[in-house]
């Protein structure tokens, strides 16, 4: 199951308290104060990983608890630090800290080994040796340890992807990651297969790669929350370049087209930026006595009215599907070098 939200609570570790010991020994009647510092309280964390793609863990675990440090002893030993707690999570996950009705971004973890620390175990009491002065040989008091922090965190991940697939439902977007790489998402003919997103890695020849990734399909008013609207838009924000994938036996291709430029702009401006391929699909669903003749006109508006060159392929006979994938991965390039 891909989950990609998730809220959590950390609550990190008390410092130990120092210590109040003298120095007993057999000739040493009158010794001065030996007490160690406590531990630091154990500290909690999130770290990136690489092997991790969705915030299950999280659906089951919410509370996130530190060790406490352990207490100071005589002789000037200093307690044990408590164990600090790492948090595992995906990588292109952001982290917004709770403060009431407010959210505030503080990391996001982009690296593999990535890390963060979310809340500070409380520092270590000092012990009874530490107060020694001049005037006072013989303290008898030592501090307490600190305490731990208890913090509210939202967990967000954006899936890190070099390509992100963008369309209509049932444009094959599926089919097509299906065909292009190992991947094995939910294939049907109706609309809202893919309910989550999925990734898959395809291979240009032995060294060369890049990861796609298929975003459930969107539809008109998706950036105002409409169909499945946000709560996937947002994973196209980190990919590279954008695949808007068309029917080709939609009532107007163009149209399709621009609604979905329109609601990648309006859901982020930003968007509209990305370098990008438009594909229609499906082609071998137009007869051959027909396919010349519609693909041409379809490709002529394109360029008239938007200057967009189109590619048409077809994922169930192979059409195209190797010249698709050489030029995404030419466009990948070309983004890097950005």
């Amino acid at each position: 199951m891909f989950i990609d939200y998730a809220k959590i609570r950390v609550q990190s570790g008390k410092g130990g308290n120092g210590c109040v010991s003298f120095r007993r020994e057999k000739f040493v009647p009158k010794g001065g104060p030996d007490g160690g510092d406590g531990g630091r309280g154990g500290n909690i964390l999130v770290k990136g990983n690489e092997n991790i793609n969705t915030l299950i863990a999280f659906r089951y675990t919410k509370l996130f608890k530190a060790k406490n440090g352990h207490p100071g002893e005589g002789s000037n030993r200093t307690g044990a630090d408590g164990e600090d707690v790492v948090i595992d999570i995906p990588l292109g996950t952001e982290i917004y800290q709770i403060y009431g009705t407010e959210h505030h971004k503080i990391c996001e973890i982009v690296f593999h080994g990535q890390e963060y620390i979310l809340a500070k175990g409380g520092n270590g009491g000092r012990g009874n040796v530490r107060f020694k002065t001049p005037t006072n040989q013989s303290p008898r008091y030592a501090k307490e340890g600190g305490d731990g922090e208890y913090k509210e965190f939202e967990l967000v991940l954006k899936l890190m992807a070099d390509v992100g697939l963008v369309g209509f439902p049932n444009a094959g977007k599926s089919t097509l990651l299906s065909k292009v790489s190992a991947a094995t998402p939910k294939i049907a003919d109706y609309e809202f297969t893919t309910l989550e997103p999925a990734l898959g890695v395809v291979k240009v020849d032995d060294f060369k790669s890049f990861v796609m990734a298929d975003i459930p399909g969107i539809i008109e008013g998706a950036h105002s929350g409409k169909g499945l609207g946000i709560q996937f838009l947002r994973h196209i924000q980190r990919t590279r370049i954008l695949l808007f994938l068309i029917e080709v036996d939609s009532q107007n291709p163009l149209k399709d087209f621009q609604i979905l430029k329109k609601e990648l702009y309006m859901y982020d401006p930003k968007l509209d930026r990305k370098i990008h391929i438009v594909v229609l699909s499906k082609i071998d669903t137009i007869p051959l006595g027909k396919r010349e003749k519609l693909l041409d006109n379809i490709k002529n508006e394109f360029t008239e009215k938007t200057n967009e060159e189109i590619l048409t392929i077809s994922a169930v006979t192979g059409e195209n599907i190797n010249k698709l994938i050489y030029d995404l991965y030419e466009k990948i390039s070309q983004s890097k070098q950005k």
